[in-house]
């Protein structure tokens, strides 16, 4: 049994976490960075790729990091871009320095997994998701994952 605290402390996390959100589709992951850091380019770029436009974000996170210096969330985001453009290799190489940057940046994590499916990669999957449950137990970014790996494995009829 929750004791008061700890039910009130839920409930304003839920609702804090969804702030925002509503009526919007959640295409970047979580950031680490506060929002009062992050540059205009970064932000600007978040709202194109929220609007799909993911090859109008890449310059613009690119100029990002040259303004700020490499940071895990715009290689996040440069790494979604390029996923979603279809440029593997790419994508991949940001993952990856982003992780390197920060081992448990949830949305890195996440669509690198989300990578490996797209690569069929069905271990590569589940290896992100055991990240993921051991970096925040059963958070957005390790529900979404694990509903993708769930409807590859009814796509490819995998048990």
């Amino acid at each position: 049994m929750k004791t008061p605290l700890v039910a009130l402390l839920t409930v304003l996390c839920l609702g804090l976490g969804g702030a925002g959100f509503a009526g919007q589709a959640r295409a970047m992951g979580s950031d680490s960075t506060a929002p009062a850091a992050k540059v205009d380019s970064y932000k600007e770029a978040v709202k194109l790729i929220d609007k799909e436009q993911y090859a109008k974000a890449i310059p613009l996170l690119q100029a990002s990091i040259k303004e700020k210096g490499e940071y895990a969330d715009a290689l996040n985001q440069l790494g979604y871009a390029n996923r979603k453009l279809g440029n593997w290799v790419p994508a991949m190489e940001y993952y990856l320095k982003a992780l390197k940057l920060e081992p448990d940046h949830l949305g890195a994590n996440e669509y690198l997994g989300e990578l490996y499916l797209d690569q069929k990669d069905l271990a590569g999957a589940e290896g992100q998701l055991a990240k993921l449950k051991a970096a925040c137990g059963d958070c957005d970014e390790f529900e979404e994952l694990e509903e993708s790996i769930a409807d590859y494995k009814q796509e490819n009829a995998i048990n």
